[in-house]
């Protein structure tokens, strides 16, 4: 299937690879080294309406379409994946739950300012003992009166030391097991919420990820998003939202190496010509730009069934497992080019490597996504 932009998406096409490529990519290599989160960038990312990409213009937000997403966050992606995955889970499980499951006091007290970049969202799912398996999480929220009082942890959390709102799960009922789960909206200054351990990451590393800590934190009860029982549906449909952000990004990064090895081996001689004369590297060079157009077409197919309204899940395992393993091909097939200077810090590649890894891992991993796959073209 054959896409072509609109005005629009070319429009914001336009505008978010200028802003990518003149302000995020230049401070990329120095935030991974010190570990910075980007603040100033994603508050001008806001400025721009990218906080806030698919939510209507009622509640602050852009209100553009899910191509139009998906070409912003590949542009951000091919800057800086950190920056990247700060603006698909802001959007994708933060707003994204929050529009389509709560209630107008929620989307008045939260999403307005979520869409508008005053504020930045989370999405608190995973724990220590539960990551692809979200329905043996241990967190509990238990009604009193006109509040939940929350108990548990969450790891792993992108932006968890950062945000201001979270998305958080918890089961109101363990005897229905995964339709005991609800999900609520919480302040980050909540009594009895804490931010704990913050890791030190292999990549990405100027975006944080964070444990949150619930000690009996006291929940107001119209916080709590969608209704009982329904948390593990909220958090299945936003994390198919999530892999189209995720999907995106890493048609950025894939993008970003192939740019970086048709860059050096044109430079680069050996045996008295350049490297890009030699059948070999064209031949790899070939296959990381078949794999980049491939992964970019899947996320445009499941942006355009998100924009018509169809069911997406299966299409957007599709793209983020093509995508994100194709990142990772691509940042392997660039390093290899580059040799011992793709090993080190001097080109962007190794920082490429190390950002795609975790691509095959979060909002679902590889091989969850081949699960979610098999089912639906098996029938169960």
């Amino acid at each position: 299937m054959s896409y072509q932009l609109n005005e629009e998406q070319q429009m914001i096409q336009a505008m978010v690879r200028d802003f990518a490529r003149s302000i995020i990519l230049p401070t990329a290599a120095e935030r991974d080294k010190t570990k910075e989160f980007p603040h100033d960038i994603i508050r001008q990312l806001g400025e721009l309406g990218l906080m806030g990409m698919s939510v209507p213009q009622e509640y602050n937000g852009a209100g553009v379409d899910t191509i139009c997403y998906s070409l912003a966050l590949q542009e951000i992606g091919y800057a800086c994946a950190s920056t990247a995955v700060i603006v698909s889970v802001h959007n994708s499980v933060s707003c994204g739950p929050i529009y389509q499951f709560g209630s107008d006091f929620l989307k008045d007290t939260y999403l307005t300012s979520l869409a508008a970049g005053k504020k930045l969202g989370c999405f608190a799912l995973t724990e220590p003992s539960a990551g692809s398996d979200p329905a043996s999480q241990k967190s509990t929220a238990k009604k009193d009166g006109n509040s939940y009082i929350l108990n548990g942890s969450k790891a792993w959390i992108t932006s968890g030391k950062s945000s201001d709102i979270v998305v958080a799960t918890a089961y109101t009922d363990k005897g229905k097991k995964h339709r005991g789960i609800s999900a609520f909206v919480l302040d980050k200054g909540m009594p009895g919420f804490t931010v704990g351990r913050e890791e030190d990451k292999m990549g990405q590393r100027s975006s944080d990820c964070a444990s949150l800590i619930f000690e009996d934190c006291r929940v107001p009860a119209e916080n709590l998003l969608g209704e009982e029982g329904q948390g593990f549906i909220i958090a299945m449909t936003a994390l198919d939202e999530g892999r189209i952000g995720i999907a995106s990004m890493s048609v950025g990064i894939a993008q970003a190496c192939l740019d970086a090895a048709m860059s050096y081996s044109k430079e680069r001689e050996q045996f008295g010509a350049p490297l890009s004369k030699f059948q070999g590297i064209r031949w790899m060079i070939a296959d990381m730009a078949v794999q980049t157009e491939a992964a970019r077409l899947l996320t445009f197919n499941v942006a355009a069934m998100k924009d018509r309204g169809e069911r997406f899940t299966a299409e957007a395992s599709m793209a983020k497992l093509f995508a994100s393993e194709s990142a990772n091909r691509c940042a392997y097939t660039a390093l290899q080019i580059h040799g011992g200077y793709g090993y080190s810090t001097e080109y962007p590649v190794e920082r490429y490597y190390r950002d795609a890894r975790v691509t095959t891992i979060y909002e679902g991993t590889s091989e969850v996504q081949r699960i979610v796959i098999a089912n639906s073209v098996l029938g169960s």
